[in-house]
């Protein structure tokens, strides 16, 4: 990556902790690892102090085999963050030492969080009590049950609550790195990396497609980034253009015109293309084609059925069946 000096927001050297284990998920570990060297590269200053800690130090074997070195936790971190890994995590959850130094550390950190299921290690350390997060998909029921004094939001990649940060499964903790690095240094250097990070969202026997949000991120920063990010949380809502002009302070022509121009879609076509990529996520999750329609504003099973035809090539039933797991 081609080194590009910012007016940087963050001046010091922010000190990052990754607390990994016996059994957690690589990627959990490597992917937000990745962002924050990434973000020192594109800077060309050492703006994160990045550790990666473990229980006891030394080699850490996670679920894939593939072994990281370590270092033993201690210290002080400007943020923390938990990686998951269900292999792992009823070891580490029942360590009495992981608890205590994470309810030292949460009180001096500007933030703390977790990666997927790493949410349940903070949870055993009373850490999210009250607080409303994130976690895989396929375990918000589990952690819900397990510890009432949280809310779960099981649609969100990545959920900022108070100083805490959490997110879904496994690659929402690079979208999260994301988010945090453009809360440190600024959204130009966060789109920066995932440009050269060339982001997609990967499905088996399916074209890979850029995310939309990443798409108007890259081209238009200042003007229409905040206002996709709300369309992307309201899919539900009226999103036409009266009612989005509106909320982008601009007469309809002009907001329809510096749209297209931005984004290189018109407006319905770019909320099309945002209801259809929540629709393909929450496929996975066997929700009823109604409840999912009703979700990502499409209305009916019929509407979700003729838009993820003109979108996809296929009828939803289809990307399910090619989507099952096993």
């Amino acid at each position: 990556m081609t080194n590009i000096i910012y007016f940087l927001p963050m001046q010091h050297t922010h000190r990052l902790f990754l607390l990994a284990y016996d059994g957690c998920q690589l990627l959990d570990v490597t992917g937000p690892a990745a962002v924050f060297g990434a973000a020192n590269e594109a800077v060309g200053r050492r703006a994160y102090d990045l550790r990666i800690l473990s229980p006891d130090g030394g080699m850490v074997a996670t679920n894939s085999g593939v072994a990281i070195q370590t270092r033993r936790f201690g210290g002080r971190a400007d943020t923390l963050l938990v990686a998951g890994g269900s292999r792992g995590l009823p070891a580490v959850t029942a360590r009495t030492d992981v608890r205590r130094w994470l309810q030292r550390m949460a009180p001096f950190a500007a933030r703390y969080g977790s990666v997927c299921t790493g949410a349940f290690v903070l949870a055993a350390a009373g850490l999210l009590d009250g607080k409303r997060v994130a976690t895989h998909w396929a375990s918000c029921e589990k952690l819900a049950r397990r510890y009432p004094a949280l809310s779960v939001d099981a649609d969100a990649l990545y959920v900022v609550d108070g100083k805490v940060w959490t997110s879904a499964g496994v690659t929402t903790g690079i979208d999260m790195a994301l988010a945090l690095v453009e809360a440190d240094l600024g959204a130009s250097v966060a789109n920066l990396i995932a440009r050269h990070f060339v982001l997609y969202a990967r499905r088996p026997g399916y074209q890979s497609q850029f995310s939309p949000l990443l798409q108007v991120q890259t081209k238009a920063e200042a003007p229409f980034a905040a206002l996709i990010e709300w369309m992307q949380s309201h899919l539900d809502a009226a999103l036409d253009v009266p009612a989005l002009a509106r909320r982008a302070g601009l007469s309809e022509r002009s907001f329809y015109r510096k749209f297209t121009g931005a984004t290189g879609k018109t407006p319905a076509q770019f909320v099309e293309r945002l209801r259809l990529e929540a629709a393909r996520t929450l496929m996975t999750r066997d929700l009823p084609l109604k409840v999912i329609a009703g979700r990502v504003g499409l209305g009916s099973p019929a509407r979700l059925g003729a838009a993820f035809e003109r979108g996809f090539g296929m009828t939803p039933s289809l990307f399910r069946e090619m989507h099952r797991p096993g």
